[in-house]
């Protein structure tokens, strides 16, 4: 595969790329899979960077690779990408049905959804974490997207973005709901999730010292459960109350009072110990949790 990408910046370079007609709207198309003719792509699999927020549900006969993973798309999946996320799609695929929804950033310019489109996590998952929807949530989707095309497609009046915006946002809302259900019906999986962050959890912390490793993050216990971080902390904080980062606080926390019990090292000692680079940001984190400092903790 060529180490370059294919950057498409506006939804008039998506509809080049597809030989469809030009876009109704500058700013968000929705488009059938079967509308779309691929001889515009190149014959090579060729890594494309789409500058603008898609939502795909795709029933092919192919495969798709989304970041650096490949996924196939016999069922009806739908993946997210967020501006700026790669893909990479083979030149010959035999749609079943499907369609992309697509819109840039600028649409949601001053808009309640531009201000929380950041908490839609799904567009930062990864493609062996997309969304599979039943024919009833399907058909639901289809409806929004329809009635957003409905919206840029007649003359354009002072209530169609308003109106563009807000199903948009109702698309996204279902999808929320649709991977709640999801976490639900994969119970035993995510379960063994669950068990496998909190082992390796407890191993990080179990190291004498980490100041060699350092203070581990979301994307560390990401990698080595092959999730996205997003994904990861959505999955915890359904199934336990808490985010990725809080359970390794709450870790750090722990260990923490060990030390201060068990030892008579300094507070920067042990900080250091953690593997803070600065004693004063542990000391910020230890107070945060548990209303007192390292020190107070100590004498108590």
């Amino acid at each position: 595969m060529p180490n370059t990408f294919v950057d498409i910046y506006t939804i008039s370079d998506l509809h080049k790329l597809y030989s469809c007609p030009g876009p109704k709207h500058p700013l968000v198309s929705f488009v059938s899979l079967d509308e779309i003719n691929r001889n515009n792509f190149p014959e090579e699999e060729t890594p494309f960077r789409i500058h603008f927020y898609s939502v795909y549900l795709k029933q092919l006969k192919g495969s798709m690779k989304y970041g650096k993973s490949q996924y196939d798309f016999d069922e009806g999946t739908l993946v997210f990408t967020a501006p700026g996320q790669a893909i990479s799609t083979q030149r010959y695929i035999a749609y079943n049905e499907g369609w992309g929804l697509f819109f840039h950033a600028d649409l949601l310019h001053k808009t309640d959804l531009g201000k929380k489109i950041h908490q839609y996590s799904f567009f930062q998952y990864d493609a062996n974490e997309a969304l599979h929807v039943s024919d009833d949530e399907k058909a639901m989707l289809r409806t929004c997207g329809e009635n957003i095309k409905r919206e840029y497609s007649q003359n354009i009046d002072k209530h169609s973005h308003a109106l563009i915006v807000s199903n948009i946002e109702l698309l996204l809302n279902y999808c929320n709901r649709f991977y709640d259900r999801q976490f639900i019906t994969r119970v035993k999986v995510n379960h063994d999730i669950v068990q496998q962050f909190e082992n390796a959890l407890l191993a990080y912390f179990a190291q004498d010292t980490l100041i060699n490793t350092g203070l581990p993050d979301v994307k560390y216990f990401a990698e080595q459960l092959h999730l996205s971080p997003n994904y990861l902390s959505d999955l915890l904080k359904r199934y336990t109350g808490k985010t990725t980062q809080e359970h390794i606080h709450l870790q750090l926390i722990e260990k923490a009072k060990s030390l201060l019990w068990g030892s008579d090292k300094s507070i920067s000692e042990i900080a250091y110990d953690l593997g803070f680079e600065h004693p004063s940001y542990f000391t910020k984190i230890f107070k945060a949790k548990m209303g007192k400092s390292p020190k107070e903790f100590r004498l108590n």
